[in-house]
């Protein structure tokens, strides 16, 4: 029988541009080949360990881990692990080499590979004698093997004959490996790409950077036997080495940080003791349904030892208090009355009946999630920076972000590798994410026709096979948007930490989903922009109209706020801002502040997919009788007229139609969730048709009960999170119908959010109202101010090239000194502004100083440029500009290009008499229309969308100079107009008028490129 073998150098795509396999397949290859175990070494990193793991445990193939350690002088030593002392030296020796050298350019020392040995078993490349001894020294004679790879090089060949010479002299063992680098022969190609990619060059520039042939795939055991006929010891060590690497990763001992609780208490009794006190004030009335789901859940949550985590996360919620730093926790967390207690979350679960397994439970036995969301910016830094200080740098630390190649970032990178021209790649860009493929079966095909390229050309078609293969793998390291991980001790000894791009920040080489799996305890704190609004909104009307306002005593009835949702009038509001909300508002007509729970997740794909919108707004209506699918399930499905709408609603139908307990329903949403196997799908509806069998529900009700969950529970949104999100509408709503310049300020302030660039919401509160000032030197702070109740004055801030540094420099002078009285007193007194400042202040006439723009472009060029003799006669003798006024769409224009906002009028109002001509409808009269009339409209293209739940339709949004317009685009004339729909800021649509209750829309048949001289709103482009 001949010698077994075992593949212990593996590299996957978690080398980044290194590795051109997912751990994945490197796991489904090693099962191909029948072998037992499979050792992944990615280069300075254990980002791919966790899918690595869970692949191997789904195959029965064990999974040893390592990596490749880059060390000084440009060498790199593989390393395996030994046992669990390894696996922590490992992490601290990634760790130390990460945060101690430039981001990128980390190489581990000699000292380092010293002191983070023991455990460890090295792979020695053998280069000479001197560095081989010097390895011994570092790991000891039995834990350093002399590797041996044969690629049919004939300069390897030879080194490694040099290598067994000196593995005989030290009597080191010999160990046979392919160094595998992808999982099959044809992958070298795309290996070959990120070559070029890691050393900037192109495939037709690179040379000797590539690889020379295709031979470092994982290969067979008969396969290696062949190879390394004449060295079987070297092919038994493979299985030697592999049986003593008894590490495995869920040994890596992770601990939650202990709360430290006053003399006398425990976890338990200081929670519970936290809890008790803040109950009352936080249930009005405190009712009897409180203090007993509170009990309930404190005695779940000592049986399950988490007492520690609700009070770190109390703790985090408290320092923000007392930082004056506004937070809501939001996600499951809204399920637990705990969590409202102790002021986590908003809103009362028990009042609102929500489901608190949906968060946690003993079946489970698992660690729950809570999300709190934060002002975005400096203040939701701080509250970050407590964290890290609290727990130390190597106690805390982001989780990463895994950046993949998708559409564009593939296209471009495999462009510039194939030496594209750039014009190409820019037409292939600008349609990458403008639906280019997903509505054609799935193939970019399309796209590159659209482009103009042939797909049938042998380079093209290489092209497409390269980008192909790209999807989905590895492209760099990110950081999660706010995912904090803490642990008691070192974090350094579960996962390598490195540091991250922006300045006193650590991430961890794992993203959300591994450390779910491996049980790492995770808090999201996460930046809200509409929390930073709602914020400034608050203090803006304290310091400017002396009224204080409390968000949580706003009364949730008022009529403005309801009337404004219903008429769609949401430009600017949270989450409830989208076309497609417009369009559904109303006809939902929300008058609770329960209709705005509904609203907020009823435009998702959940109830699109599953077919539950239009059954909802049909009821909604009156047009159709609620019907609760079975009378068990009435209670359930009451508030949402029998229509399931939320995640809670079909765990609780599982519950109680299929007898379910909380922690069996958690676990079916789980098993629908987004990978769902047919046979994890088939063995949930087993159980589930089991348990209604035994209920009495049989036949066509049991087949629709199934339908609804088993179609619905993938895409559902948790109810918990929509009433969060429900009342930061709400309160967005309340400040800007009654506070609109204080909203408009801050929503100025804190961009780019939302839907609309700044240059729509400026229009819109122009048509509430609001008198928006231009930017003034002499008024202007760095952010956009209140001028009272009824105006606002853009701030300095949005100077396009204007650096904060000098805008303040500015401000301190005209404090200091007063207002300046020309450009020539600004120039002086103010030396930090350059000449390409001033003529930008000048352009948008906030240097006019009671002339002018011209005037002021003319005197700052003058004085920068004099003219001489020549230009003397234009001045007139009293020095005045002798150029004309700006007309007002000059004016518009320079507004555009130096603060990105047009201040005069909208473009369209200049065109209205030439549109009148031609029978085009504003905006603001089309509901004067009568439906299925023919119409006509014009306007700037401030959104585009086509999801792909439309089936191939895409909806436009058109605003002109009275208001917006909805466009749908049938997928026909999409294909026909794609160029005039993609590429031009302003349209003329032609189409039939629609009117289901309210919500108006234009039903395109003709589209025509409308051309104004004006420049355009930046368009808010998504599927």
């Amino acid at each position: 029988m001949g010698a077994r073998y075992i593949e212990l150098h593996a590299r996957s795509a978690f080398s980044f541009l290194d590795g051109s396999a997912t751990p994945e397949e490197l796991v489904d290859q090693c099962a191909q080949w029948e072998q037992p175990a499979i050792a992944m070494l990615d280069r300075d990193s254990l980002s791919g360990i966790v899918r690595f793991h869970k692949q191997a445990g789904r195959k029965n193939i064990e999974a040893h881990i390592g990596a490749e350690i880059s060390c000084e002088g440009g060498t790199r030593l593989p390393l395996l692990v030994e046992n669990l002392t390894g696996y922590r030296n490992l992490c601290r020796l990634i760790t130390s080499m990460k945060m101690r050298g430039p981001k990128g350019a980390a190489a581990a020392t000699t000292n380092e590979l010293t002191e983070y040995a023991a455990g460890l078993v090295c792979l020695a490349p053998a280069a000479n004698r001197q560095q081989l001894e010097r390895l011994v020294s570092i790991y000891g004679a039995d834990s350093v093997y002399v590797e041996l790879q044969r690629h049919h090089l004939r300069d390897q060949e030879a080194r490694n004959q040099h290598a067994i010479d000196l593995a005989q002299s030290l009597q080191l063992p010999l160990l046979a490996t392919n160094g595998a680098r992808y999982d099959k022969p044809h992958r070298r190609e795309l290996l070959d790409v990120f070559t070029c990619l890691a050393h900037k060059t192109t495939l037709e520039k690179a040379g000797r950077l590539l690889e020379r042939n295709a031979e470092c795939y994982l290969k067979s055991t008969r396969q290696m036997e062949r190879l390394f006929a004449d060295l079987p010891e070297a092919l038994d060590n493979t299985v030697e080495l592999s049986d003593r690497l008894q590490f495995r990763i869920t040994d890596f001992g992770y601990e939650f940080p202990r709360y430290p609780v006053p003399a006398g208490e425990t976890l338990d009794s200081y929670l519970r003791e936290m809890v008790i006190q803040r109950a009352p004030a936080r249930f009005e009335p405190y009712r009897q349904a409180a203090r007993d789901q509170l009990g309930k859940e404190l005695n779940i949550i000592a049986k399950l030892k988490l007492s520690g985590y609700f009070l770190i996360v109390w703790d985090i919620v408290e320092f923000c208090r007392r930082e004056n730093i506004m937070c809501q926790g939001r996600g499951s967390a809204a399920n637990s009355a705990v969590c409202y207690a102790l002021g986590i979350t908003a809103a009362d679960p028990v009042k609102m009946n929500l489901l608190f397994e949906r968060f946690l439970s003993e079946e489970r036995g698992e660690w729950p999630d809570i999300d709190i969301d934060l002002p975005s910016g400096e203040k939701r830094e701080r509250a970050i920076q407590y964290v890290y200080q609290r727990y130390g740098q190597r106690g805390a630390a982001m989780t990463a972000n895994i950046i993949t190649y998708r559409g564009r970032s593939a296209l471009r990178d495999i462009g510039k590798v194939l030496s594209l021209e750039d014009e190409t790649l820019k037409r292939l860009a600008r349609l990458a994410p403008r639906w280019g493929w997903k509505d054609t079966g799935g193939t970019p095909t399309h796209l590159f026709r659209a482009a103009g390229l042939d797909p049938e050309h042998p380079a093209i078609r290489h092209f497409l096979n390269l980008y192909h293969e790209i999807q989905d793998l590895p492209r760099h390291l990110g950081q999660h948007s706010g995912g904090m991980v803490i642990c008691q001790g070192a974090l350094d000894s579960i996962v390598p930490l490195e540091p991250a791009t922006m300045p006193g920040r650590v991430v961890l080489q794992w993203d959300k989903e591994d450390c779910a799996d491996m049980g790492l305890v995770k808090v999201d704190l996460l930046g809200l922009g509409m929390m930073a609004v709602l914020e400034e909104t608050i203090t803006l009307i304290d310091r400017h109209q002396g009224e204080k306002i409390d968000l949580a005593t706003i009364p949730q009835d008022d009529p403005l706020v309801y009337e404004t949702l219903q008429k769609a009038d949401t430009i600017g509001l949270f989450q409830v801002e989208s076309r497609a909300q417009m369009s559904c508002l109303p006809r939902l007509k929300p008058e609770t502040f329960y209709h705005i729970v509904v609203q907020v997740a009823i435009i998702r794909p959940g109830p699109i997919v599953g077919k539950m919108l239009h059954p909802y707004l049909r009821r909604r209506q009156g047009l159709e009788a609620p019907d609760s699918l079975h009378p068990s399930l009435e209670e359930v499905l009451e508030r949402t007229l029998g229509v399931p709408l939320f995640q809670e609603q079909l765990l609780k139908m599982a519950m109680i139609a299929a007898r379910f307990s909380g922690g069996e329903a958690e676990e079916l949403r789980r098993a629908l969730g987004f990978k769902r196997s047919a046979q994890r799908m088939k063995e949930v509806e087993v159980r589930l048709r089991a348990g209604m069998t035994l209920n009495g529900i049989v036949g066509a009700t049991q087949d629709i009960i199934i339908q609804s969950i088993t179609s619905f529970a993938l895409y559902g949104f948790p109810e918990s999170h929509a009433i969060s999100f429900a009342l930061l509408a709400y309160f967005s709503a309340y400040l800007k119908c009654h506070h609109l310049a204080a909203f408009t300020a801050a929503m100025l302030n804190h961009q780019p959010m939302g839907f609309y660039a700044p240059s729509t919401l400026v229009q819109d509160a122009k048509r509430h109202g609001l008198r928006v000032r231009p930017v003034d030197a002499n008024e202007s702070h760095w952010d956009c101010t209140m001028l009272g109740p009824s105006a606002i004055r853009l701030g300095l801030n949005y100077v396009n090239g204007l650096p904060q540094s000098v805008a303040e420099a500015l401000i301190f002078e005209r404090t200091r000194s007063g207002s300046f009285t020309s450009v020539e007193n600004l120039r002086r007194r103010v030396p930090e502004l350059n000449s390409r400042h001033l003529q930008t202040l000048a352009s948008i006439g906030a240097i006019n100083f009671g002339n002018h723009r011209r005037a002021a472009l003319w005197e700052t060029a003058l004085r920068e440029r004099p003219g001489g003799k020549l230009l003397a006669s234009l001045e007139s003798e009293s020095g005045e500009c002798p150029l004309p006024r700006m007309t007002p769409l000059e004016r518009f224009r320079s507004d555009f290009q130096g603060i990105g906002i047009g201040m005069g009028p909208h473009p369209l109002a200049y065109e209205r008499e030439r549109l009148k001509k031609r029978n085009v409808t504003p905006a603001a009269d089309l509901s004067q229309c009568r439906e299925n009339a023919p119409v006509r409209v014009a306007g700037c293209v401030i959104a585009r969308q086509r999801p792909e739940t439309a089936k191939g339709f895409a909806f436009l949004s058109l605003e002109d100079e009275t208001g917006i317009s909805n466009i749908i685009v049938s997928p026909d004339l999409f294909e026909k107009r794609r160029n005039e729909i993609l590429g031009y800021p302003y349209l003329l649509i032609s189409g039939i008028l629609q009117d289901p209750k309210g919500a108006i829309a234009i039903r395109a048949q003709g589209v025509q490129a409308l051309q104004i001289e004006a420049p355009a709103t930046l368009s808010h482009d998504f599927h």
